[in-house]
């Protein structure tokens, strides 16, 4: 790890060179490039340094031990040593996941769809459950959403509900969301007080950028009609609402949540090449060993991974069995605790899979 580590630092140093170039600075797209390599490896060095110093001070410190100290310097002594150990223990744990291959996708916008599952409009009011809890996460962590197309009930749920969330490492967080999501309480539609067990399904894929996804113009059927839903009589009478086919996989999407049946055609196709990128990675993951499947970040469309209980007030993780007993605070965007436990679990794998 060590040849690893000075490798890197070798690289980051010789990208601080080149981004203090001239010729490097004049050629804009270059020099992003080299910006954001410098920016990834950055954490990686900055741990390391700080272990390269940790270490040499430690072995200054221990040497001072062979000299006549009086009392109070041998204290003083005594606890740097006792602190520096503790952090250089601390680098050895961090170090190894710093140099976890990151994920290309992390640092992209995400496009999130939500469908409710069995149970009927109890699963319809879930998926709208879900949506504001993601909505409202978002907006904790500075993100913003912007919806896409929804299939929405009398009853305030959603059948179908696509939005995008437009924020740094928003994919780095969310991507573990993807799943059977499980509710169980009394619905407000039940008058004998049983409890119920219904479901929506999320899935989150990662913004596709044109040049990762070409699409031909040959390949796409794009049908417009009047939008549904709220809106009056522009929403109603006007054919701005878009529905996109693309004919080689067969892949539909639509949008009509703008007015304008351009800006409804751009959110379409980010939609379409977030699809098709994301058809062609789960196919390449079916091709994997089985073990990867056990992974918590394999995005297993079909894996039932939380179950929310209401009259137990708790939150079941069933991918790493965490159980937390806050279901309100949950559903009103407090993720973190949750995600972070499973981003922890996922480098776990990782790490793992690498010895």
């Amino acid at each position: 790890m060590l040849e690893k580590l000075q490798a890197v630092d070798e690289k980051y140093r010789e990208l601080e060179s080149l981004l203090a170039d001239p010729a490097t600075m004049q050629n804009v797209s270059e020099w992003q490039r080299y910006n954001k390599e410098h920016a990834q490896l950055e954490p990686v060095v900055t741990a390391y340094r700080r272990y390269a110093q940790v270490t040499k001070t430690l072995a200054e410190d221990k040497a001072m031990f062979d000299e006549p100290l009086d009392s109070e310097m041998r204290q003083l002594v005594e606890q740097e040593v006792a602190d520096l150990t503790a952090e250089q223990a601390a680098l050895a744990q961090r170090i190894p996941v710093l140099l976890l291959p990151r994920d290309p996708n992390d640092e992209k916008n995400v496009i999130v769809e939500i469908r409710g599952g069995v149970g009927g409009d109890e699963a319809a009011l879930f998926a709208g459950d879900l949506f504001r809890m993601y909505a409202r996460y978002a907006e904790r962590r500075g993100w913003s959403v912007e919806l896409i197309d929804s299939n929405a009930t009398d009853m305030g749920g959603f059948k179908e509900v696509v939005f995008m969330v437009n924020g740094a490492g928003a994919y780095s967080r969310l991507k573990y969301e993807s799943g059977t999501h499980r509710v169980q309480r009394v619905p407000v539609t039940e008058s004998g007080g049983r409890i119920h067990t219904s479901a929506a399904t999320v899935a989150v894929l990662p913004e596709a950028e044109e040049v990762e996804v070409e699409l031909d113009p040959k390949d796409l059927r794009i049908d417009t009609y009047c939008a549904s839903g709220a809106g009056g009589q522009y929403v109603n009478r006007t054919e701005t609402a878009i529905r996109i086919t693309h004919l080689p996989t067969g892949i539909v999407v639509q949008c009509q949540d703008e007015k304008s049946q351009l800006k409804n055609k751009e959110k379409a196709l980010k939609v379409l090449r977030a699809r098709i990128q994301d058809a062609a990675q789960q196919a390449q993951a079916d091709a994997v060993a089985a073990d990867r499947r056990s992974q918590v970040g394999s995005g297993d469309r079909s894996q039932r991974i939380r179950t929310y209980n209401f009259p137990q007030g708790r939150v079941t993780d069933h991918r790493i069995g965490l159980t937390l007993h806050k279901v309100d605070a949950i559903l009103g965007g407090d993720l973190d605790e949750l995600l972070d436990a499973l981003i922890t679990a996922d480098q776990a794998e990782r790490l793992k899979q690498q010895d």
